[in-house]
């Protein structure tokens, strides 16, 4: 498995992991709980699983490797790595029921710009820049 195999199966997992999150947070909404440890565990580790996507095309990058558009991408992977916490700080740590809307409304938001992504090719094919 090449290391642009392995981006792209990682990110194929970001966005299903936001779209769980999305699920996730609009189950706990419309029951009206509040936002448990585990979800927030789960933010974290979608955080974090877009910080590796991040680190992998950095690696790419820095081999040679180019997407059609890397700049483009690299601005969308900085969304993806700084939502989430950026939502929780803007939330000041609220865990009530808008607080699940929000961040259901923001899982389902990364999956479609995730999708987004893949649609305009700016995750992949990696190729080597001339020169």
């Amino acid at each position: 498995m090449t290391l642009s195999d392995f981006h792209g199966v990682l990110f194929n997992m970001h966005v299903l992991y936001s779209l769980i999150l999305g699920i996730w947070g609009a189950v706990m909404a419309s029951r009206k709980e509040s936002i448990s440890g585990n979800y927030w565990g789960a933010v974290a580790t979608g955080t974090i699983l877009a910080v590796l996507i991040a680190l992998v095309g950095i690696i790419m990058t820095a081999q040679g490797l180019r997407t059609a558009r890397t700049v483009t991408y690299y601005l969308y992977m900085a969304w993806l790595v700084v939502i989430m916490p950026g939502l929780f700080s803007l939330l000041r740590g609220r865990d009530d029921q808008s607080a699940a809307i929000a961040f259901s409304i923001l899982g389902f938001f990364n999956a479609a710009t995730s999708l987004s992504m893949l649609q305009r090719g700016l995750v992949g094919p990696w190729f080597l820049e001339p020169g």
